[in-house]
């Protein structure tokens, strides 16, 4: 990110740029800063943009071949393409000679890199990975956030701000918004506010279930589910995201013996290192067979109900009763 933000504002620009990785707001606003840079803003008539796995590589060589109007460069930006999994054969070829008016900008999600079109990109420009940030580096952007809006936390109420949020930006940004029109006419954010204001996601009310179930708190486990589904969330989806759960405390625990540390367990499971330590302290409480039975037994209750021999909201209850018992 350094070094595009670099090229970007130096003006030495590469002709060709992939922006991917798992945080879509940096991805977001990285590819306007792009976009602007490459054209000037206000230059519509030598921007095309693509997004879809429907993008026919033909028509954006045609595109390439064709002279700007009246500019140095006409941008071609696709997103969500795909081409980077299959069908980014043709690109690939004519990256390897392109017009010099013609540049180019990726932005996925994922990208294999053993792909034709990944190798014959970066050749001819950068390929920039957008991951999960860590605490330190949401903390200090939260931090740089407020403080342009005059507002002040304190370091255990950030704390409190992260766990309800987790650590994707764009959702982070949202609560902050919130926070902001909530505390307008005061400089110091309190728990209060947060816990009045902020929405913990969902996946991290599941965490939560997971703990109570770990330690046996089965009462408490009820509850969690018991509160997921007065705010709408079907009990199918809650099933999924209990077995998700149960997936990746399998993965880090496995990793774990291994002996990888937090932040290498994060990198491999895709989680940011402060979250992924509180995957390693959950997956603790664990036997490595219970959390292998747990997932067998996700895919028996989901057959159960598909099959119409349980009903969903108690094919739930019955794994929480059966795990927190």
């Amino acid at each position: 990110m350094k070094k595009l933000s670099e090229e970007i504002k130096s003006g030495q620009l590469k002709q060709v740029y992939i922006l991917y990785g798992e945080e879509a707001y940096l991805r977001n606003q990285y590819k306007e800063k792009l976009k602007n840079a490459l054209l000037g803003e206000g230059d519509s008539m030598n921007f095309h943009y693509f997004e879809g796995k429907d993008v026919r590589s033909g028509e954006v060589i045609d595109l390439a071949e064709t002279m700007p109007f009246l500019a140095e460069r006409r941008v071609i930006m696709l997103e969500n393409s795909g081409l980077f999994s299959h069908g980014g054969e043709e690109l690939a070829a004519y990256l390897e000679a392109p017009s010099e008016t013609a540049y180019f900008v990726f932005v996925e999600p994922t990208v294999d890199k053993r792909s034709k079109l990944y190798k014959a990109a970066t050749v001819k420009g950068r390929a920039i990975e957008f991951g999960a940030q860590d605490e330190a580096v949401l903390k200090r952007w939260i931090l740089g956030f407020l403080k342009k809006e005059n507002k002040n936390i304190t370091e255990r109420d950030l704390d409190l701000f992260l766990d309800k949020t987790g650590s994707d930006m764009a959702n982070i940004r949202g609560e902050l918004e919130k926070l902001l029109c909530y505390c307008l006419d005061r400089d110091v954010i309190t728990a209060q506010d947060i816990e009045k204001v902020c929405t913990k996601q969902v996946s991290n009310q599941i965490f939560d279930m997971i703990n109570a179930v770990a330690e046996k708190k089965q009462q408490t486990a009820m509850t969690l589910y018991y509160d997921l589904l007065t705010l709408k969330e079907p009990p199918m989806r809650i099933m999924i995201l209990i077995a998700r759960q149960f997936n990746l405390l399998l993965q880090v625990k496995e990793l774990r013996n291994k002996g990888l540390d937090a932040n290498a367990i994060g990198t491999k499971v895709g989680l940011a290192g402060f979250i992924a330590k509180k995957y390693v302290a959950q997956a603790s409480k664990f036997k490595e067979d219970d959390l292998r039975r747990a997932l067998a037994d996700c895919v028996e209750s989901e057959e159960a109900v598909k099959t119409g021999r349980m009903n969903d909201v108690m094919s739930v209850e019955l794994l929480i009763v059966k795990y927190s018992a």
